[in-house]
């Protein structure tokens, strides 16, 4: 069963119990500063779960699903085992005082396991609820449910770090959930599905009401629910990924079956996979918010396959087409070979001088950075695969002395100035100001290589490999 195949059964299956089919919201969601990206398919419900909004007058409906394209930072170091993900697509039904835990114990057990939808294997799913603690009782309800529906399921009790959304808990909403996990061949699990029944709201004062009413908020992420469905031992050899890992195989010249090479893959494969989806919902690099992850990503993508190829060339057109045919975003080439073509040269410069340092620390790495513009965070990773840690607290003295040195020069008139006049000082302490914005708009790689001020005017050199556009 392929991934569009799943995909189109999650939709069928909840239009046929009655739902609203919601199209996914922007990865970069709007009207909501609490977060940078959208993390999950009831973000772009929080107005209805709160009740500002009803859902009735907006959709005609309680009950909705969507398949929501999703990004988490909190993953990120995680990528490269069997199944996490930056990027993913959630699968998600949610009822805004519609129906309550037995229909959506109901209908998870219907989908998974019924001939007519899934099929999977009843015998291979164990379900997880909360147990309780001295505030809040167990969930009881969940369990009978469960039991009702499949009276031979496992169903564990566990405590609140997994089963109460959400943890910690916020002033707000919240409530005790219900995961249904998979067994696979080797005997280990995986969380599939995620039922969250908000059904309290927590106050300022640390006590919970509870609100009368019970909503439903699931999610269940495709690209493991395909795993499982192609029984696949990874979701990177799911159809979702395996062309993408075959080009990069072609790219790099190296073997994704090569146990050394398969971590490397993955993350390059996810992280261009989520660059894609970034750069077509608007974001851009830059060394802010939005911009500073999309550009982390592509850096760790160079990173990577600077290490399996010892070289990097920017042209990934063959990996990128795998996923840009599919949504048609062409634009998406220039945006990111740009940046990795810009990182490259940055990348060249420091790895030469990385293979000379035995021990990192804290200064060593500002050094990198001051000196060849070389990420702290791309460092760090280097470094971690030898099994050393940087002092971030060196590394952040070092960059104050450094500051402080630069204001002195300021003060001292250092640098290209012709006098010593209020405008020179200005016009002066303005060549540093263009120099962090040419930095934050081009890159690391750019540095000064003069300067000359007058009370008419001030002129800053730098280096930098190709025009600028009108936009830049």
């Amino acid at each position: 069963m392929d991934s569009k195949v799943i995909r189109q059964k999650f939709i069928d299956f909840f239009k046929s119990k009655g739902h609203k089919i919601v199209s996914s919201s922007s990865l970069v969601p709007e009207n909501d500063s609490s977060v940078l990206f959208t993390t999950a398919g009831m973000q772009q419900f929080k107005p209805y779960f709160v009740g500002t909004k009803d859902p009735v007058k907006d959709f005609g409906n309680k009950n909705l699903t969507s398949v929501q394209k999703c990004f988490r930072t909190s993953d990120i170091d995680l990528v490269g085992d069997e199944s996490h993900l930056t990027f993913f697509e959630m699968l998600g039904n949610f009822s805004i005082g519609g129906y309550g835990k037995k229909e959506a114990i109901g209908y998870a057990w219907e989908l998974m396991t019924s001939e007519d939808w899934y099929g999977l294997p009843q015998d291979r799913f164990f379900a997880t609820i909360f147990a309780g603690d001295n505030e809040i009782p167990a969930d009881e309800e969940s369990e009978k449910f469960w039991k009702e529906v499949a009276p031979s399921i496992e169903v564990k009790k566990t405590g609140r770090e997994e089963n109460f959304w959400p943890n910690p808990v916020w002033v707000g909403t919240c409530g005790p959930s219900s995961e249904l996990h998979y067994i696979l061949d080797d005997g280990s699990s995986i969380e599939v599905w995620n039922l969250v029944f908000t059904q309290y709201f927590h106050s300022e004062d640390g006590s919970f009401k509870d609100l009368g009413q019970i909503n439903i908020d699931t999610g269940m992420g495709l690209e493991r629910l395909a795993m499982i469905a192609q029984e696949k031992s990874s979701i990177f050899e799911t159809d979702l990924f395996w062309s993408i890992i075959t080009e990069i195989e072609k790219h790099t010249g190296q073997k994704y079956s090569e146990v050394a090479n398969q971590s490397k893959m993955r993350i390059i494969a996810d992280h261009l996979r989520a660059a894609v989806y970034l750069i077509v919902d608007g974001v851009r690099p830059s060394n802010k918010l939005e911009g500073y992850i999309l550009r982390r990503l592509l850096r760790r993508v160079a990173v990577k396959t600077f290490q399996l190829k010892d070289s990097l060339t920017p042209q990934l057109y063959s990996i990128l087409q795998t996923i840009i045919d599919v949504h048609e975003h062409r634009e998406v080439e220039n945006v990111t070979e740009q940046e990795l073509e810009r990182f490259g040269k940055t990348l060249d410069r420091g790895l030469k001088e990385i293979k000379k340092i035995a021990r990192i620390d804290g200064k060593l790495a500002f050094d990198l950075y001051q000196t060849y513009g070389f990420p702290l965070e791309v460092t760090e990773e280097l470094f971690r695969q030898k099994g050393q840690q940087i002092d971030h607290k060196q590394f952040e003295e070092e960059f104050k002395n450094h500051q402080e040195i630069s204001r002195a020069g300021i003060g001292k008139f250092a640098g290209g100035l012709a006098g010593h006049s209020e405008t020179e000082i200005k016009y002066h302490t303005a060549t540093h100001l263009l120099q962090q914005a040419l930095r934050d708009i081009l890159g690391p790689e750019v540095f000064q290589k003069g300067s000359n001020i007058t009370a008419e005017r001030l002129r800053f050199d730098f280096s930098f490999d190709r025009r600028l556009t009108d936009q830049e």
